[in-house]
């Protein structure tokens, strides 16, 4: 356990930014669902107007710092490579 003060501060701060990227990281998780549930309906107005929705939220979680760059990126071309072959 932590012992000075600044210890016990940082355990707090900790915490509190822990909670935060979970939630974020959460929400993220939620709308590449959707986006991977319209995909497999075979509906490709959905699954667009999904990763529509889902392509900033991703991109905010990098810019937190939540999920890293190319990560992101490798998600996103996945997505959409797999949208284009709905219609094919």
């Amino acid at each position: 356990m932590a012992n000075t003060s600044s210890a016990k501060k940082m355990v707090r701060k900790i915490a509190r930014r822990s909670a935060t990227n979970k939630a974020r990281r959460s929400r993220v998780r939620t709308f590449l669902r959707k986006v991977e549930e319209a995909i497999s309906t075979g509906d490709k107005a959905a699954a667009d107007a999904a990763f529509r929705s889902a392509q900033p939220e991703l991109q905010r979680a990098v810019s937190k710092g939540v999920v890293h760059k190319k990560t992101a990126a490798r998600k996103l071309s996945r997505l959409t490579t797999r949208i284009k072959a709905i219609g094919a």
